[in-house]
């Protein structure tokens, strides 16, 4: 099981926090496929993936079940 972060407007709206997909193993790009052809229909443009609190920078990264998964939007403050 890969658990998934959600935060700010991706969070809002899912309507719920976390995600969970239930593979063993898949890459980043497979992850993000996965949530944009899922029921909750994400908009994955431009946001950061960070695995086990490490950002990636390699789309082709394997995610493997147990780890945990934060996904990050493009955010502005003022």
């Amino acid at each position: 099981m890969i658990s998934i972060m959600l935060f700010a407007g991706l969070q809002e709206k899912a309507g719920t926090g976390e995600l969970k997909i239930d593979k063993d193993e898949m890459t980043v790009n497979e992850l993000v496929a996965s949530i944009r052809d899922s029921d909750v229909n994400l908009d994955l443009t431009n946001v950061m993936v960070a695995v086990n609190e490490e950002f990636v920078s390699d789309p082709d990264q394997v995610i493997k079940s147990g780890d945990t998964v934060a996904l990050l939007p493009p955010v502005s403050g003022g």
